[in-house]
């Protein structure tokens, strides 16, 4: 039951529902939340991360594939497709990644988050993305 929670918020989140009550279904007031940009505690915080997030993208949109759970853990894997409108001329940019998660009492006090930095941000902006994507070619 876990990671369907977690998929359907992901599914429905959206600029204009993002609330505490509505992150409170699925995650614990003391949540720790991560990924390659932030590290976040608390509720309120996260709720204040996901509405500057929401409200500066054009769009955002998670296929969950197939994950691994047990009563307290959880591998959700998924790709993220987003638009930004300073970010690669705000052109669908389509991320791999997965989220790690810790429950208990059916919420989530341990949130990770896993995927390519360059490839959300970096290699998408002008100067930055010339230089980045120079860089990997060179290492192959």
């Amino acid at each position: 039951m876990n990671s369907e929670h977690f998929q359907h918020l992901y599914r429905t989140l959206n600029q204009s529902n993002i609330s505490q009550p509505l992150l409170a279904e699925c995650y614990a007031a003391h949540i720790h939340f991560r990924d390659p940009f932030h590290d976040i505690r608390g509720l309120a915080a996260l709720t204040d991360y996901f509405s500057a997030l929401y409200r500066n993208v054009n769009s955002i949109r998670f296929d969950f594939h197939p994950a691994i759970t047990t009563a307290e853990f959880s591998i959700e894997r998924w790709t993220l497709y987003y638009s930004h409108p300073r970010i690669n001329r705000g052109q669908e940019i389509c991320l791999e990644g997965c989220s790690e998660l810790q429950w208990q009492n059916q919420r989530i006090i341990r949130h990770q988050d896993y995927f390519d930095g360059g490839a959300m941000l970096y290699e998408h902006l002008p100067l930055l993305g010339w230089a980045i994507r120079r860089l990997k070619e060179n290492m192959l």
